[in-house]
């Protein structure tokens, strides 16, 4: 079941902060670089973010989380990530598909560690098209996809 989650509340946001880090100790460990920024977040840092967080729970357990921000026709999704326990459960596929229902904007952009093979074909298969790439240090980069929705069905 997806639902929307009160970052707000303490409890909650040191739950997506525990889901948070070991789905990006994944990343880390695929990449081969373990300084990435979303592992030194806070539970005050998502409270703070600005950002929409959305769950997916199963028997009320919080087994993945999307969160975003809405601009004028886009959606910016900040964070896209899964209990390691639940991987390849389609969960972040379901997220994505309910984000995109709710928002009802055109365009949706994510970046994601250039390294990251999983999530970028995760993005590839859903039909996002890489528009750049930056160099953030010599073990870092990243890539950037958009998908627009021009009287597409989801």
């Amino acid at each position: 079941m997806i639902k929307n989650i009160d970052i707000k509340d303490n409890k909650t946001a040191e739950a997506v902060l525990q889901l948070q880090l070991s789905s990006y100790k994944i990343e880390a460990d695929i990449i081969g670089y373990q300084d990435l920024p979303p592992l030194k977040d806070t539970a005050a840092d998502l409270q703070q973010s600005g950002e929409v967080f959305l769950g997916y729970f199963i028997d009320e357990k919080l087994a993945g989380v999307i969160s975003f921000k809405l601009e004028q026709n886009e959606v910016d999704i900040h964070r896209l990530i899964v209990s390691p326990h639940y991987f390849r459960q389609g969960i972040a596929q379901q997220l994505l598909t309910d984000l995109k229902s709710r928002s009802q904007r055109e365009t949706i952009k994510v970046a994601t560690a250039s390294k990251n093979a999983p999530a970028i074909r995760f993005y590839l298969k859903n039909r996002f098209k890489k528009t750049g790439e930056i160099k953030i240090n010599s073990q870092l980069s990243l890539s950037f996809f958009v998908k627009i929705y021009r009287g597409e069905c989801t």
